[in-house]
C-alpha cells in the first residue's frame, strides 16, 4: 500500500483554483454592503434618531433606551431585507478569539403564533455566561452572570443570516472580561490627554483620534497536508520537521508573482471583506514560501481592531473554501520567517494628523516634535509593559529570531528626526526646521523624479517612526491588536498628562508658553534617549547596550507578564481609569494559565507523535536495514561484509541511539509536566513549563529531525516541509 502522505501530496498538486467571477459592481459600490453604517442609518432611521446616533458615535453622547428602540426597529427592517433571522452580541473575551450567542427574531404573538421582534433591549444588552470565559478569578463557576453591551462606535454588520452587534463584555460586578472595554477607555484617555496638549498649538481642536493600520501576515497550507499533521491541526504549528533544502534563502518569494490558487483565495477574501466594510488595500507574497500579507487602509483604532478580528475569522473560512488552511500562528515552521501583525499607529485631530511633519511654520513643527517626544516618553517609561502586551507562548517563538523585532523595545527615528532632537537637547536654539521630501533624479530620461522620504526604515526596530506614524512591529499575527493598543495608547496618554502638568506649572510660575514647552521637551529628550536606537536590533551588542541603558531585556514570556503588575503600570492604568489593580491581576492569571495550557498541549501532542508515529516508523526502517544486513551476512565473506554493510550498521546504530534519546526524552517530558502541574501558583507553573518542559521538546526534536533526514522517504508518514511549503 502506498504511503498515504504521497497520496495527499499528489492530490494537493492536482488542485485547480476556484473561479471567482469579478463582481458586476466596482468595489466602491459594494463596499459596506452588509454594514449598518451611516449611509444605512440615514436611510432606515428617522432624522432625529439619525442625528442622535451621529452625536453618540462622533461625540460620545449617551444613548437612551428610547433611541435604542428606534435604532433597533430600523436595523431589523434593513437586516430582514437581507434575509437575517437571528442576532448576536459579538465580543472579544480574553481568549484572543471572538464569541457569539445567536438569538432568533422570534417572540410569541399570544395568539398561538409568533412574530419577528427585535427591540432596543436586545440591541443594547445580553447576558452571556461569564463563568464559562476566562476571568482570572474575578468570577467563580457558580457566579455566572455577565453582560455584553452594544458599542455604537463600531457598526453592526451581517454575516449569513445573523445580525452581528459589536459589544463590550463585563462581569456582574463591573470588571472588564474582554479586550474592547479597556481599549475604549484607553482611547478615551489618549483623546483627553492629547486634546489638552494640542490646544497649546490650536485651541480649536475638539478631539484626538487614535488610528491603526494593521498588516496581517499568514501562511496557507493545503488542507489535505494540514489534516495529515496532528501537531499543525491541534497547535497551529509543526512541532517537528527537518528543514527543506530550499526555503526562503533565494529571496524569490517576497513580492513574487502570486500563485493562481492563492490569487483566487485573495480575490474571494477581498470581496467578502469589502462587503463587510473592511477597506482592504494591499496583498502580496511575504518572505517565507507560502506566506502572504493583507493590509487595509488605516482606520480609527477601535474599528480597526474589530475589523482585524473579523478578517482573521473570515480568512480561515474562505481558505477552506479554496482547499487551504490559513495558519495565523506566529511560527508554524521552524527555520523560516514567522508571521507578525505590524501595527501602524498614529494620532489625528479633527483638523489633521499630529505626527505628520509639516515643515511650514514654527508652531506646527513644535507641535509635531512635542507629540513625537511624548510618544517616546511613554514608550521609554513603559517599555517592559509594551513588550508584555505583545508577548505570548506563540509570539515568543518569533521575537528575537533574526526575522522579527527583538525582545527589547526600542524606537528608530531616522537621521533627520534624530538630528532635530539632538539639536534641541544640546543647544539653546529653540527653532525647529523640518525639511520636506527631497527629489532624486535617476540617469534615465524616461523615469520621473522620485520623492525621497526624510528617513530610511529599520526593519529590526520594534517601534519605528515611518514618516507620519509609528510602526509597532512586534505584535504577533494571531494576537488581538487591542492588547498592544491598550498599552500603547495608555502609555502615551500617561506621558502627555505628565507633560501638560509640568508645562502648566512653568507657565503658572511666569514662563512664556513656548519657552515652557521647549524646556520640558529638552528634559524629556534627555530622559527618553535610552529608548532611541537606530542600529541593528538583532545584534548581540545591542542586548549588552540595552542592558546598560536600563531597558527590559527579559526573554521569558511568563516573567515578562510581570510588567503588568509593576507599580508604574498599575498607577498608570488606575489613574487613567482604564483598568484596576484587580483587573490587571486577573488578566495576568489568565496570561500565565493560557501560556501553561498551550505548552502543555504541545508537550502532550509532541509525546504522542514521538512514541506513536515517529518511533514505529523509524524502527520499521531499522528492521528493514537489519534484514538487509542479515541477508548480506549470509552471502558475503567476512571481509566483503565489513566493507559493504558498514554504512548500514552505522545507521542502525545511530537509529538505536536516537530512538533511545527520544524515548528517554519523552519520559523526562512527562515527568517534568507532572512536577509542574502540581505547582499551585499560575505564575510559577508557567515559569516551570518555560524553564523545564519547553527545552525538553527542543532536545527531543533535534533527534527526530535528524532521523527524518535519514529514514526512507516511503516510511515517513508525516508531510514534510518541502511538501507543505511549496504546494501550488
Amino acid at each position: 500500500m502506498a504511503n498515504l502522505r504521497f497520496q495527499v501530496v499528489a492530490e494537493a498538486f492536482k488542485k485547480q483554483p476556484i473561479d471567482i467571477p469579478a463582481p458586476a459592481e466596482r468595489p466602491s459600490e459594494f463596499f459596506g454592503k452588509y454594514v449598518f453604517n451611516k449611509q444605512k442609518m440615514f436611510k432606515y432611521l428617522p432624522k432625529k434618531v439619525y442625528d442622535k446616533m451621529l452625536d453618540v458615535i462622533d461625540n460620545g453622547a449617551p444613548l437612551d433606551r428610547a433611541t435604542a428602540d428606534k435604532v433597533a426597529e430600523g436595523m431589523k427592517k434593513w437586516a430582514m431585507e437581507l434575509g437575517v433571522t437571528h442576532c448576536t452580541h459579538w465580543f472579544q473575551p480574553l481568549t484572543d478569539t471572538t464569541a457569539e450567542k445567536h438569538d432568533a427574531f422570534v417572540e410569541h404573538d399570544w395568539k398561538g403564533g409568533m412574530i419577528e421582534e427585535f427591540e432596543g433591549k436586545s440591541l443594547v444588552q445580553q447576558e452571556p455566561d461569564a463563568s464559562s470565559f476566562p476571568s482570572g478569578g474575578i468570577r467563580s463557576t457558580f457566579e455566572a452572570r455577565g453582560y455584553s453591551a452594544w458599542d455604537p462606535t463600531s457598526p453592526v454588520f451581517v454575516i449569513g443570516d445573523t445580525l452581528m452587534i459589536p459589544t463590550v463584555f463585563i462581569s456582574y460586578t463591573g470588571e472588564a472580561l474582554d479586550y474592547k472595554t479597556p481599549l475604549l477607555k484607553a482611547l478615551r484617555a489618549v483623546d483627553h490627554a492629547a486634546t489638552d496638549v494640542v490646544k497649546y498649538f490650536n485651541p480649536e481642536v475638539k478631539k484626538v483620534i487614535s488610528n491603526l493600520g494593521w498588516e496581517q501576515e499568514y501562511f496557507l497550507v493545503d488542507e489535505g497536508l494540514y489534516s495529515a499533521r496532528p501537531d499543525l491541526l491541534l497547535t497551529g504549528r509543526t512541532l517537528m520537521g527537518h528543514s527543506s533544502a530550499k526555503d526562503q534563502q533565494m529571496d524569490d518569494h517576497y513580492f513574487g508573482s502570486i500563485p493562481e490558487r492563492v490569487s483566487a483565495f485573495m480575490r474571494d477574501l477581498e470581496i467578502q471583506a469589502l462587503e463587510l466594510g473592511i477597506p482592504c488595500k494591499t496583498r502580496h507574497n511575504e518572505v517565507a514560501p507560502n506566506q502572504f500579507e493583507l493590509a487595509p487602509i488605516f482606520e480609527e483604532t477601535n474599528l480597526a481592531v474589530d475589523h482585524n478580528m473579523l478578517i482573521m475569522s473570515l480568512m480561515k473560512k474562505v481558505a477552506r473554501h479554496h482547499g487551504f488552511r490559513c495558519l495565523l500562528h506566529e511560527k508554524p515552521f521552524d527555520g523560516v520567517n514567522g508571521s507578525g501583525k505590524h501595527n501602524n499607529w498614529s494620532l489625528a485631530t479633527d483638523t489633521g494628523i499630529l505626527l505628520h511633519a509639516p515643515g511650514k511654520d514654527e508652531v506646527s513643527n513644535l507641535r509635531f516634535v512635542t507629540f513625537i517626544v511624548e510618544t517616546l516618553m511613554g514608550v521609554y517609561k513603559h517599555n517592559g509593559l509594551l513588550k508584555a502586551s505583545i508577548m505570548s507562548a506563540t509570539n515568543a517563538h518569533r521575537l528575537g529570531a533574526n526575522e522579527a523585532p527583538p525582545a527589547i523595545v526600542s524606537s528608530f527615528l531616522g537621521k533627520q528626526l534624530t538630528e532635530i532632537l539632538d539639536h534641541l537637547e544640546n543647544t539653546k536654539d529653540d527653532t525647529i526646521a523640518i525639511a520636506g521630501k527631497a527629489g532624486l533624479k535617476l540617469d534615465i530620461p524616461s523615469i520621473p523624479e522620485l520623492l525621497i522620504d526624510n528617513t530610511d526604515r529599520n526593519r529590526t526596530s520594534p517601534f519605528a517612526f515611518t514618516g507620519n506614524r509609528f510602526e509597532f512591529r512586534a505584535v504577533g499575527s494571531e494576537a488581538n491588536c487591542a492588547s498592544a493598543m491598550i498599552a500603547l495608547n495608555a502609555a502615551v496618554a500617561d506621558a502627555l498628562v505628565d507633560f501638560k502638568k509640568r508645562v502648566d506649572a512653568l507657565v503658572a510660575g511666569g514662563k512664556e508658553l513656548h519657552s515652557a514647552i521647549i524646556s520640558v521637551l529638552r528634559d524629556d529628550i534627555k530622559t527618553c534617549k535610552a529608548i532611541r536606537f537606530d542600529g541593528n536590533g538583532y545584534s548581540d551588542e545591542w542586548v549588552v547596550e540595552a542592558t546598560k541603558r536600563g531597558l527590559d531585556v527579559e526573554k521569558s514570556a511568563p516573567v515578562i507578564f510581570d510588567r503588568y503588575l509593576d507599580k508604574a503600570s498599575i498607577d498608570m492604568f488606575e489613574s487613567l481609569n482604564i483598568m484596576t489593580a484587580k483587573e490587571l491581576e486577573a488578566r495576568n492569571e489568565i496570561k500565565w494559565e493560557t501560556y501553561t495550557k498551550k505548552i502543555q498541549i504541545e508537550a502532550r501532542i509532541f509525546g504522542d507523535l514521538s512514541i506513536n508515529h515517529i518511533i514505529p516508523q523509524v524502527v520499521e526502517y531499522q528492521t528493514k536495514l537489519a534484514q538487509n544486513v542479515a541477508a548480506l551476512k549470509s552471502i558475503l565473506s567476512d571481509d566483503e561484509f565489513k566493507v559493504v554493510a558498514a554504512s548500514n550498521l552505522a545507521l542502525i546504530s545511530e537509529i538505536s541511539q536516537r530512538v533511545k534519546a527520544i524515548e528517554e526524552g519523552c519520559e523526562a517530558l512527562t515527568d517534568s509536566r507532572r512536577v509542574a502541574n502540581k505547582i499551585e501558583s499560575e505564575r510559577e507553573k508557567a515559569i516551570a513549563y518555560h524553564d523545564t518542559v519547553e527545552p525538553l521538546m527542543d532536545q527531543i526534536r533535534y533527534h527526530i529531525d535528524k532521523l527524518e533526514a535519514k529514514v526512507d522517504d516511503e516510511v515517513w508518514t508525516l508531510p514534510k516541509y518541502r511538501e507543505m511549503l511549496f504546494i501550488r
